[in-house]
């Protein structure tokens, strides 16, 4: 199993356990559904149930078949992952500034006469 992201060197974790940094390539030992999890800084972490079909000469009872061929099939599965950035907030300097005025006007006590 390949896997690869954008931006690459991303953390992938699957199935509560850390595989490596993207692009990656790994074993794997069953089909089905895969709980994938991709996370890099500066970017939302990506949390994916990935299915990971079987290929047809694994079906019974094409299975048995498959078995006699000379050159046995490998089943390769590739998977890229798309992170969006984490976006931070457009200031308003005025905006900010009057919650300054705001905050510095709780902190500060009330004048005394």
């Amino acid at each position: 199993m390949t896997v690869t992201s954008s931006p690459s060197g991303a953390v992938v974790t699957m199935n509560d356990r850390e595989i490596g940094r993207t692009p990656l390539t790994t074993d794997f030992t069953w089909y089905g559904v895969y709980d994938v999890r991709v996370r890099a800084p500066g970017y939302k972490t990506l949390r994916v149930e990935q299915p990971v079909n079987m290929p047809w000469w694994q079906i019974p009872p094409l299975d048995l078949i498959a078995e006699f061929f000379p050159n046995r099939p490998t089943d390769r599965k590739s998977f890229h992952y798309e992170l969006e950035p984490v976006g931070i907030p457009e200031t308003d300097p005025a905006a900010m500034l009057g919650r300054a005025a705001e905050l510095r006007g709780q902190l500060e006590p009330p004048p005394t006469k």
